[in-house]
C-alpha cells in the first residue's frame, strides 16, 4: 500500500502525531509519500518528500493529520484524483477525523482492508460575471456569502429556475452540505442532517427577520446567488473557509451538488449519531 501523507503542523500537537503516525505506518510495511510542504520541519529518518499532486495521484489512501479544516483541505485534492481519505485527528473536533491520536493502533485496520468508505456528498459553484462563466470551485463543507469590510447588511436574493425562493436581509448566507450542517451551518442555527443524506442546506447568517429559517433543498438543485446591494455592503464568498472571493453586483453564484465526492474512511462502527454526540459533548466540556 502507498499512502500520501498530509500533516498541519500548526495545530498543537500535530507534529507529534505525525511522527507517530508516520512512524506506525513504515512499520506496517507502508510506502509513505509525505507532501512536501513539511519538507523542512519533518524530521523522520528516510522520508521520501513529494508535490501534493505526485504524492495523491501515486497513493492507494491519502492519510491527513491535523483538525476538519486540515482534512477538508486534503479533501479537495483527494476528490480530484478519487482517492479515499483518513483523517487523523490532531485538533479539537475533528468530526471527519477516522481515528484519535489515542487509537494509532486501529492503522492496522487500514493495511488489512478492514474499513468502510462513506462517500460525501460536495457543492459545486459556479460564479459568473456580466453572464459570463468564470470559475468553478468544489467544497464539502459549504459556501459562504458574507457582507466585507462594511458594516452594511446584504441583501440576498436567492432563486432556482429563475423562480424567487426568498431574499434574505442579513449578513450572510451558508448553502452547505450535510457533511458541513456540523460546522458554520450549526453555529447559525442550521439544522443537523445525518451525512447518508445528499441535500443543499441553505441558512441566513443573523437575517433580520423572524420568519428567516433553514431550508433543505434535494441535492440536484440549482440555487442562483446574487447581492441586490453589492455597493454597500462589499460582499464576499468563501468555499470551505478559504480566502474571500469578491463579488460584486454583476456577480452570480450557481450552486448545485457536484459530480465529484470525497471518500471518507470510517474504521470505527460509530454511527453518525455517536460521532455527533460525542464531540458536542466534548466541545461543551462535559
Amino acid at each position: 500500500m502507498t499512502v500520501a501523507f498530509q500533516i498541519n503542523i500548526t495545530r498543537e500537537n500535530a507534529y507529534e502525531v505525525a511522527v507517530r503516525v508516520y512512524k506506525k505506518l513504515v512499520s506496517l510495511g507502508v510506502q509513505v509519500k509525505v507532501i512536501d510542504d513539511v519538507r523542512d520541519v519533518f524530521d523522520c529518518e528516510g522520508a521520501e518528500f513529494l508535490p501534493i499532486d505526485e504524492a495523491v495521484s501515486a497513493c492507494d489512501v491519502l492519510v491527513a493529520v491535523g483538525g476538519d479544516g486540515t482534512i477538508i483541505h486534503s479533501a479537495h485534492i483527494a476528490a480530484i484524483y478519487d482517492k479515499p481519505i483518513l483523517g487523523i485527528n490532531a485538533g479539537r473536533l475533528g468530526f471527519l477525523a477516522g481515528i484519535e491520536k489515542e487509537e494509532l493502533d486501529l492503522l492496522e485496520n487500514l493495511i488489512d482492508g478492514n474499513y468502510l468508505v462513506d462517500n460525501r456528498m460536495m457543492l459545486s459553484v459556479k460564479k459568473f460575471e456580466n453572464g459570463k462563466f468564470i470559475k468553478e470551485y468544489h467544497c464539502l463543507n459549504d459556501v459562504v456569502v458574507a457582507r466585507g469590510a462594511s458594516m452594511h447588511m446584504c441583501e440576498i436574493e436567492v432563486s432556482s429556475s429563475e423562480k424567487k425562493i426568498m431574499d434574505y436581509y442579513s449578513d450572510g448566507l451558508i448553502v452547505s452540505t450535510p457533511t458541513g450542517s456540523t460546522a458554520y451551518s450549526l453555529s447559525a442555527g442550521g439544522p443537523v442532517v445525518d451525512t447518508a443524506i445528499e441535500g443543499l442546506i441553505i441558512t441566513p447568517v443573523c437575517p433580520h427577520s423572524l420568519l428567516s429559517r433553514s431550508m433543505i433543498f434535494k441535492a440536484d438543485t440549482e440555487i442562483e446567488i446574487t447581492v441586490k446591494n453589492s455597493e454597500v455592503s462589499m460582499p464576499v464568498f468563501s468555499c470551505d473557509g478559504e480566502d474571500g472571493i469578491d463579488v460584486s453586483g454583476n456577480t452570480k453564484l450557481l450552486v448545485t451538488g457536484s459530480e465529484k465526492v470525497t471518500k471518507i474512511i470510517r474504521i470505527k462502527s460509530d454511527s453518525f449519531a455517536d460521532i455527533l454526540t460525542r464531540k458536542l459533548i466534548e466541545r461543551n466540556g462535559y
